[in-house]
């Protein structure tokens, strides 16, 4: 979704942006979190950003004279996040297009809900213009994923299959939750999945933490994974580990 003036100038629903980004892609970038998601993932660090009209709406223009004001220290370029950018895909295409025309460096962090395997079109156009995809894998098993997100894993499985076949360049990105995605079988499933894929260039084994319950507590909501211990840095190295025997790669000792 996105918004136009009588211009039909494009205008994206903006929640905040960070100049200096050190964990959203390779060096350090400049991150545009969009406003709307249509996931409600129990662990969600960004209520704020779930409903899509609220925030300041900009213009691709004003986003990008803003990164050439930080660009002398996000030197590894843009990164757009969420919420979920995809639902402004239009938005986020003339935005990597326009970047790509200043040689900046283009990075997509996305659940890939909004996947359409029968219609690629657009998606097939924003990935000329971006280098790119960070992908959050919130769990491997269907019915799983629909507890733990409201939402099936099956297009978003998809999205990752058709990222392989344009070796699109692909960050994963998993969140180790206890009780949830902390689970051995779970884990080797979801290695042996990224082994049939082609073009996984980093993996981030996230673990769970619980620093969002004060803006639960702050927006009136309640917190899904209230008691929920975080995830041990012990822990989440173990759940790599399980992921790379899935990938049947060694870990090492």
């Amino acid at each position: 979704m996105q918004i136009k003036n009588m211009a039909d100038t494009i205008y994206g629903y903006i929640h905040s942006i960070e100049s200096c980004g050190t964990v959203d892609g390779p060096g350090i970038r400049f991150v545009v979190f969009f406003q709307g998601c249509p996931m409600r993932c129990k662990y969600c660090h960004n209520p704020d950003t779930w409903d899509i009209n609220k925030n300041n709406p900009k213009t691709v223009d004003e986003i990008l004279n803003q990164y050439d004001g930080v660009k002398e220290f996000a030197k590894g370029g843009i990164t757009v996040t969420g919420g979920e950018p995809l639902l402004q895909i239009d938005f986020v295409t003339e935005l990597f297009k326009k970047a790509k025309a200043k040689n900046i460096n283009t990075a997509l962090d996305t659940s890939g809900i909004t996947f359409t395997p029968d219609n690629t079109e657009k998606f097939d156009v924003l990935m000329d213009y971006t280098d790119w995809v960070l992908l959050d894998i919130k769990h491997i098993d269907d019915e799983e994923h629909k507890k733990l997100t409201g939402h099936s894993n099956k297009n978003i499985l998809e999205f990752a299959k058709y990222l392989s076949e344009k070796s699109k360049p692909v960050w994963i990105r998993h969140v180790v939750v206890p009780e949830i995605t902390f689970n051995k079988e779970y884990l080797i499933r979801l290695g042996k999945f990224l082994k049939t894929l082609n073009n996984v260039a980093a993996l981030d084994v996230l673990p769970y933490h619980d620093m969002a319950v004060p803006k639960y507590e702050s927006l009136k909501i309640e917190y899904p994974l209230k008691g929920v211990a975080p995830l041990t840095k012990e822990q989440a190295l173990e759940a790599r580990g399980y992921i790379l025997e899935g990938m049947n790669i060694s870990v090492p000792q």
